[in-house]
This record gives C-alpha cells, structure tokens and sequence, in this order.
C-alpha cells in the first residue's frame, strides 16, 4: 500500500473495513473496488507503456451492466443469458467455466421501451465465503463461493424502481443492499431479512462504509436524501437533502472517514453539481456540515475519485469529458475538452490513473498535474463499456456493453 498524507489518517477506518470485507491482496470484491473507492493494490507502472496491450482470452458473460468482481483466482460476472440472470465463476487465469446459477427473468423494459438495458446493472458482492447479487426485479441470491450452490434466494416486493443499479454490500455477517424502498441487510447464513432503513425508495448509486468517532456507519443515497445509518442498529445519525428526482441518487458517495463528497446529476433541467460534508460527533448524534457546494456539469451515470486531495470525473451528458477538483475547496484545478462518451470509471493507480470510458478506450493518464498529461490510450472492447474494469497487477479485466468479458495484459 503506498502511504501518503492522505492515508496516515484514515489508516485506522480503513483497516476496519477491509477487515469487514475480509479482501486480500489484489482482490476486487465489491463495486469499486475493496473500500468501493476505486483506489488499485500493488499496481507497478511499467517503466515504459506497450503500443498495446496483450490479449488473454474473451468470453460471454451476459449482456447487462453489472462490473466483474475479482477474489483470489477467481472473476465472478452477474449477466442476462436467453431468459436468465445468470452469476458465473470463471477461472481468472483463463477463462473458463468453473460454476454457474440462472434465475429466470424476464427481460426488463421499464423506462426502456427499446429494451436496450434488459440486463442486470448491480455488481456482485462477495466476502465471507459468498456471493451476493440483486436482479432487476429485486431477487436477492446468496450463493456458495465455491461451489455455486444456492445459500438462499429472495424475491423482494414492492418492485424496484426504474433501473436500479444500486449494488450489495457485505459486512459483518450480513448482506446490505436498498431494496423495496427500504436499506436492508440479509443475514447470509439464513437469508432472514430486517430493514435497517426505512429508507425513502431505492438509489442508483450504492451504500458505503465509513467510520466517524468509532461508529461504522453506511452512508447511502436514498429518493431526495443522503444519510448516514448506525450500522449496528439502523439507527439514522445524519442526513442532507438532495434535489428532487430519481437522477440525484445516480452517484455513490466518496466517504473518507468523517468527509463525505456527492456528485449530482443535473437531470432535465440541468443544475448539477457536487458538495463536501464534514461528519462530526455532537452530543449522541452526529451533524453533517457543508463545507462546499459547487454547479457543475457533473454526475450521470458516474462516480468521481478522491486521490491525494483531488476530485477526478467525468462531466454529465453523452460528449462528456475529465475534470478535475480540489477536494478542500472544491475549485477547479483543470479540466479537459476531449469527448469520453456517456460513462467513465477512473481508478487510482498511485502516481498514474487509469480510466475505462463509455467510448471503448481505457486511458492513462499523470495524477497531480495542473492539466490532464496522457501516458496511454488502448482500445479495448468492440463495444462500449459502462462497467467498472479489475486492474490487478499487470491483469486488466474488461467487460462490455456486448456481454464479454476479456483479459488483458500490461506487457
């Protein structure tokens, strides 16, 4: 891990949660990652970048947006095959098949009439010896990590809104994920089910975990707030409106131990934006205090990176392109005009980020410059790419809108 002024003092919250989630090495557990911060383990940048990148092996996977997740030497994928929402394990070294389980599901339209995103959109989680995913009409399903024999399957009501991508976490014994308007946890030995938040109907974007004052607490978008929930029982510590409409939860929160940072999407009548929130103990409860809030061109279907003080992202709409922000302020350090497309990832490789655009290119480009400085530019799918990518050492894990799922290589 590389220590910096960032890390020493969040060394202690952040050995919590990777102890909650039990991850190793270059594992990529969850959505974004470990602590779904998008911040790579053990990444060597290449004295010089290849022209190219070195093609492994490709394979269907399942059309949908889900990302793939990574544990050991295993990728685990969540995608739509015929008439299925089908979970695979697939060796990571090669590609092939190791277990698969299918839940019939009918295709999803709602909002869609073209039906151009009948596919699963929430990342597998896995920790604890399973594997947790949400489908598009709300099933919960547990399964074995190993074998891929089912723990427990649950068909929740009401029905999700819209297109939910809001993904599981697992923590503690139990799987955590919005469902039927309410932030639920699921216990994975059982399957029983309490609501730890009643909740205000489900996000897009996903809970994470913090700890403030030694209270672990999931921070979560729900319809018109952003709160923090006492983990060990429910209990709602804190919370700050968001703007009306459903395109204000498409973001997952960056939380830093007691700083928080949201991304807003503007919707229909524009008004995005993205804002800063200091978390502090007063008296039993907790406030959430703004410490800045700025318009901008922001959010859609993305979530920023917060790397050494920096807010990395991709500005709202279908030509949008990198900026980037200082995390104390919230004043903009540079941004860039190229087009990115739709949808970017961007991960934070130490002195280099890497970033999986929406156009198909995945993107290498200098961290801590007064401009974006480009290293590298791969084309990498046929497709484009929504998803989250797995960069595990030189391994680069890519999965596109097409339902493949490819290994590469950085050689």
């Amino acid at each position: 891990m590389r220590i910096t002024h960032r890390t020493i003092g969040l060394l202690v919250g952040c050995a919590t949660l990777l102890a909650a989630t039990l991850v190793s090495g270059q594992d990529w557990p969850q959505w974004r990652g470990p602590n779904r911060d998008n911040k790579i383990v053990g990444f060597s940048v290449p004295k010089e970048w290849p022209k190219e990148l070195t093609k492994k092996w490709k394979g269907p996977v399942g059309i949908g947006e889900a990302s793939p997740v990574l544990v050991g030497d295993k990728v685990y994928t969540f995608g739509r095959i015929d008439g299925d929402e089908v979970t695979l394990c697939l060796d990571a070294a090669t590609g092939k098949e190791i277990w698969r389980d299918k839940n019939p599901a009918a295709a999803f339209k709602k909002m869609a009439p073209d039906g151009g995103y009948p596919g699963p959109r929430s990342t597998p989680a896995v920790g604890e010896g399973k594997v947790c995913t949400l489908g598009v009409h709300g099933v919960v399903t547990c399964l074995d990590a190993g074998t891929g024999k089912v723990a427990w399957r649950k068909e929740v009501t009401p029905k999700l809104q819209f297109h939910t991508s809001t993904s599981p976490i697992i923590v503690d014994g139990k799987c955590i994920v919005f469902v039927g308007g309410a932030l639920t946890a699921f216990d994975l030995a059982s399957g029983d089910s309490k609501s730890l938040w009643p909740g205000a109907g489900d996000p897009y974007g996903s809970p994470v975990l913090t700890v403030v004052d030694g209270v672990k607490q999931v921070v979560t978008p729900a319809s018109g707030v952003l709160v923090g929930i006492n983990l060990a029982d429910g209990k709602k510590l804190w919370e700050v409106k968001l703007p009306a409409g459903y395109q204000s939860t498409y973001s997952t929160p960056l939380a830093a131990g007691a700083r928080v940072f949201y991304s807003v999407a503007g919707g229909k009548g524009g008004g995005g934006g993205m804002f800063a929130l200091k978390i502090e103990k007063k008296g039993d409860g907790f406030t959430a205090n703004e410490t800045w809030n700025i318009k901008l061109a922001a959010g859609g279907y993305h979530t920023p990176l917060l790397s050494n003080e920096r807010i990395y992202g991709v500005s709202a709409g279908k030509q949008g392109s990198f900026f980037c922000l200082d995390a104390k302020t919230g004043e903009k350090i540079w941004t860039d005009d190229t087009s990115r497309g739709q949808c970017g990832s961007i991960l934070d490789a130490g002195p280099v980020l890497l970033s999986l655009t929406s156009n198909k290119d995945l993107l290498v480009f200098k961290s801590d410059e007064k401009k974006y400085v480009e290293l590298a530019k791969y084309r990498v799918s046929d497709s484009e790419t929504w998803c989250v990518p797995i960069v595990a050492g030189n391994r680069v894990y890519v999965k596109d809108k097409g339902g493949t799922l490819a290994l590469l290589t950085i050689d």
